[in-house]
């Protein structure tokens, strides 16, 4: 039994979903001890993927695990140069998102980038487009829209850098009231706004408690985030400050010692009573563990996996970064948008891009079996926060 233990004391420091069909966003957050910054991938490691992400990319993606392979490959390499192209674009800087397709970055400038720049970016990989309005105009637009109180038939809005416009999310069926009407008019007026029908309205994935899942507070099951030192990160609404947490096999874990939802949906939890952290996303007995070397951020259009208690393995595509989601219990700021599903109890849990962290699993829509979207916190922004160091793997 001791023995036991020990295993799933391994597996609760790992990244783990928990989805519910009902539920919406968390935030992810974590226990750990110095301040961190962003890990940046590591070029050393040959293999930035399992052999259960490479399948879970191929089932969910249509990829044959070469071509899976390669993308990983190349979404690696636009995470690196995303950040330095924007630095050299400065003021003219419209967007950038991978275009899985081409297998590189695209950059959009406005139109008064001069030359230099644009063959600066050419040459350093990536593609360049002209859009009419910089990236910190459309940025302006969305702070003006997060001033304004939302009906619950708008789901949320974010800066689409490929519509170079804010894209407003609302229901289908609720797309006539008077009320989303009104609020769509008023987003409009802030600026170039494009609106966008979605079939449900976000909810949050926790869920009650089921037997032999990662953790629990009080009647709440959710999945564990990233490791960091000293505990992991997980979603804000799974639990408040001072909220004790159980393993799977009713032991004591540890303690939120921060947690923040709505406006944020991200926590940690302090972990030890013998339990301990490492730098793996769970393969649940079926797929190897995937292994976690840093946090560099996947561009939009980048492919996107996690791991969920209830779901495990689903992979997507990033749609949209810095999204206003509007929940049923308040809005969340800041969430990062994908196609890949989940469902009850996976709320909390891990989302990858090859070997590198994320975020873990607020909300969404839709399940497993029908389709949906989900939203994660990023975890760099719940690293930051808490002032904790993503536990990676260096070997």
């Amino acid at each position: 039994m001791r023995r036991r233990r020990l295993t799933h004391a391994v597996l609760a420091s790992l990244l783990v979903l928990g989805g519910s069909s009902a539920a919406g966003t968390i935030p992810a957050a974590a226990a750990g001890s110095s301040a961190s910054t962003p890990s940046a991938p590591s070029t050393a490691d040959p293999k930035p993927a399992s052999d259960g992400l490479l399948a879970a990319m191929q089932r969910d993606l249509g990829l044959t695990r070469r071509q899976a392979e390669a993308r990983i490959a190349a979404e690696r390499a636009a995470a690196v140069l995303a950040p330095q192209v924007r630095r050299t674009a400065g003021e003219t800087f419209a967007g950038s998102w991978f275009d899985a397709e081409r297998g590189r970055l695209t950059v959009a400038l406005t139109p008064d980038a001069t030359t230099g720049t644009r063959r600066a970016i050419g040459a350093a990989g990536a593609d360049v487009r002209t859009a009419e309005h910089s990236a910190r105009q459309l940025d302006a637009v969305k702070t003006r829209i997060d001033r304004l109180s939302a009906p619950p038939g708008v789901s949320g809005w974010h800066v689409d850098p490929v519509a170079n416009a804010v894209v407003v999310d609302v229901v289908r069926e609720d797309r006539s009231d008077n009320d989303v009407r009104r609020f769509v008019s008023r987003a409009r007026a802030a600026g170039p706004v494009t609106v966008r029908t979605v079939a449900a309205a976000p909810r949050t994935f926790a869920a009650g408690t089921v037997g032999g899942d990662p953790y629990y507070t009080g009647n709440v099951r959710c999945s564990i985030g990233f490791s960091v030192h000293g505990g992991f990160v997980t979603a804000g609404h799974c639990g408040r400050p001072g909220a004790g947490v159980s393993g799977w096999d009713g032991s004591f874990i540890g303690t939120f010692q921060g947690s923040s939802f709505p406006d944020n949906d991200y926590a940690w939890v302090s972990v030890g009573s013998g339990w301990w952290t490492v730098p793996v996303v769970l393969g649940w007995g079926t797929v190897p563990d995937q292994l976690v070397r840093g946090s560099a951020v996947a561009p939009v259009g980048s492919s996107v996996c996690r791991s969920g208690s209830t779901s495990h393995w689903h992979c997507g595509t990033v749609l949209a970064t810095n999204e206003t989601v509007n929940y049923s219990q308040g809005a969340v700021h800041q969430l990062t948008k994908t196609s890949a599903c989940a469902e009850p109890g996976d709320s909390g849990g891990s989302f990858i891009t090859g070997d590198q962290a994320q975020g873990v699993t607020s909300g969404g829509w839709g399940n497993c079996a029908g389709g949906g979207e989900t939203w994660f916190q990023p975890v760099n922004e719940i690293l930051t926060r808490y002032g904790l160091t993503l536990h990676t793997y260096t070997g």
